[in-house]
């Protein structure tokens, strides 16, 4: 077998076993590119390895995407199939793992009227709200890994010799930040996940009141519920089975407050989101919603997103990743969310996730914003962080910790 190939069957194994932790006779349901159609069956042939039960796949192709978004009539981006939802709704409700592949071409849709980008992600939104509060509140297992793909490569490495060689570089910085060239990669990530812990811990003995962040572009004040959580890499389902949602990831983070972000916050790194890149832009925010939108590059799109829905108008999450992480270090800019909010402090507009409050798995969606959790149809991270930002804890009776100091931990 060819290093590649060895790899790419340690790397599925890894996914499956650690990433959902595939249990027997468990359902999997797996989202992939016809791009990645390799690794897809090689992570299908560990899932049955490992005793699933029955591995469901539901591929994309890029070709037909942007074909559609180019030649189907108006109404079809306000609607999404019923079919669709109640699948998703389906294997949730049998209890499955999913297992989302990420491996976009930014480029996608430029180009693309913005609002037919919009509308689809509306209704999309909203034909999966069930399954995303699912995922939201670790009912089951989840992960979202990626694979590298020619688009995206090129992309990511533009001065590579050829494509291939670009595709190689995008395969090694993957395999890296999985942690896969460790001798034990299980071992290594269960002593990166208690480190990440150390960190939550701290924060969750703190019980900060609020964060206050300093930068270039960015002052900007965000309140915490009372009952917040911080929370770090590693997740339980419902069944009491551990899983890793996000391999990569560098974060810690907790929910916001939804009316208690003031002030105005810039990004750091470009967005690829909805087939576009969106760049250069600052948000500002008066009570927690979202009163302006600036942007460089792809505004109107980042208009679109927060039009999805009220919620979209408001935070879900507050991430922290010290600007010293391996990815931040690594100087490769992924154009790619999964990769890039774990080399970047970052933000999410949209819906928060319910175990960020105490009690907020088998809270009901009232009392999860009575908690003053977010909801919405949309979840969308965007990195704000950089060497030059500071971040202070205020404490309910007005002291003041550091917890950032020049982009990385201040404790």
């Amino acid at each position: 077998m060819t290093n590649l190939t060895q790899k790419l069957d340690r790397y599925a194994e890894l996914i499956v076993r650690f990433g959902v932790n595939v249990q027997q006779g468990q359902e999997v349901f797996i989202i992939g590119s016809i791009e990645i159609a390799d690794l897809v069956r090689r992570v299908a042939a560990q899932a049955y390895e490992a005793g699933a039960g029955n591995v469901h796949v539901d591929w994309s192709d890029e070709y037909l995407t942007r074909l559609k978004y180019e030649k189907a009539s108006d109404d079809v981006f306000s609607r999404f199939p019923e079919w669709e939802t109640a699948k998703r709704n389906d294997f949730v409700a049998r209890g499955a793992a999913f297992i989302s592949f990420s491996a976009p071409n930014p480029d996608l849709l430029k180009g693309i009227d913005a609002s037919r980008i919009g509308n689809y992600q509306k209704a999309a939104g909203q034909g999966l709200s069930e399954f995303r509060r699912a995922i939201q509140s670790d009912k089951v297992s989840w992960t979202v890994v990626a694979a590298s793909t020619k688009d995206w490569a090129i992309k990511v490495f533009p001065d590579s010799a050829s494509e291939q060689e670009a595709v190689d570089k995008l395969w090694d910085a993957i395999f890296s930040s999985v942690r896969l060239d460790a001798a034990d990669p299980v071992k290594a990530w269960k002593e990166h996940d208690a480190n990440l812990h150390k960190k939550s811990d701290w924060l969750n003995e703190k019980r900060f009141a609020k964060l206050h962040y300093r930068a270039p572009g960015t002052d900007l004040t965000i309140g915490l519920p009372e009952k917040h959580l911080w929370v770090a890499a590693s997740s339980v389902n419902e069944n009491g089975v551990p899983f890793m949602a996000n391999m990569p990831t560098e974060e810690v983070f907790t929910v916001p407050m939804k009316t208690a972000v003031d002030g105005y916050v810039s990004s750091t790194k470009p967005l690829s989101h909805g087939g576009n890149l969106i760049d250069g832009f600052k948000l500002t925010f008066e009570q927690g919603r979202i009163v302006k939108v600036e942007a460089e590059q792809g505004e109107e799109n980042l208009r679109q997103l927060v039009e999805s829905d009220e919620g979209a108008h408001y935070l879900g999450e507050v991430a922290l990743v010290p600007h010293e992480s391996p990815i931040s270090q690594s100087n490769v800019l992924f154009l790619n969310t999964l990769f890039d909010e774990n080399a970047s402090n970052h933000l999410a507009i949209g819906s928060g996730y319910a175990f960020n409050v105490e009690g907020g798995k088998k809270m009901t969606q009232e009392q999860l914003a009575e908690a003053g959790v977010n909801s919405s149809i949309v979840h969308v991270d965007f990195m704000i962080g950089s060497a030059e930002m500071d971040i202070d804890g205020i404490c309910a009776d007005g002291t003041v910790v550091p917890v950032f100091r020049k982009g990385n931990w201040a404790f």
